[in-house]
């Protein structure tokens, strides 16, 4: 049975998530997306998921790397979410980040850092499913997570 396109799509709206940036870096490119599609899969050994677009231009390069970099945003950062999840070439243009342990940028202020090497890949539809190694991490107690839900941003209020 077929599924209507925009009711699959409304549907999932309806699933709230975290954001993340994904970054990679090599041979002096940098690149980033915003993803919203990520989890994490084992934690012996430590391994995450994320889901990219198998059009995405950062998959070349996060290849060629071998590694990358989970932003998982707090509930200041909408704007950068944005930015990544846009077509601008340049998604550091007139952003602040540090170079993690594997050379992969990581974004000042995000709730939790991660970096991880390329553990596996494969096909999921029009999406590439990537398993990264977690071989490094940073959480930030302080900040409160960056929400979506509803194509809308949130933040988080416990119910206690």
């Amino acid at each position: 049975m077929a599924i209507d396109e925009n009711a699959f799509r409304r549907a999932l709206a309806k699933f709230a998530s975290g954001v993340t940036v994904i970054a990679s870096a090599a041979e002096g490119e940098m690149g980033g997306i915003t993803v919203s599609a990520f989890c994490s899969l084992s934690l012996r050994p430590p391994l995450v998921l994320a889901c990219i677009d198998e059009r995405a231009s950062i998959l070349p390069l996060l290849r060629r790397s071998g590694a990358f970099s989970v932003n998982i945003l707090s509930k200041d950062q909408a704007g950068l979410s944005n930015q990544f999840a846009s077509k601008m070439s340049d998604k550091f243009q007139g952003i602040d980040y540090e170079i993690g342990p594997l050379g992969q940028p990581l974004l000042p202020g995000a709730q939790a850092q991660l970096v991880c090497t390329l553990a596996e890949e494969w096909q999921g539809g029009d999406h590439r499913v990537i398993v990264g190694q977690v071989e490094w991490t940073h959480a930030d107690d302080a900040q409160s997570p960056l929400l979506y839900y509803t194509s809308q941003y949130g933040s988080f209020q416990p119910l206690s």
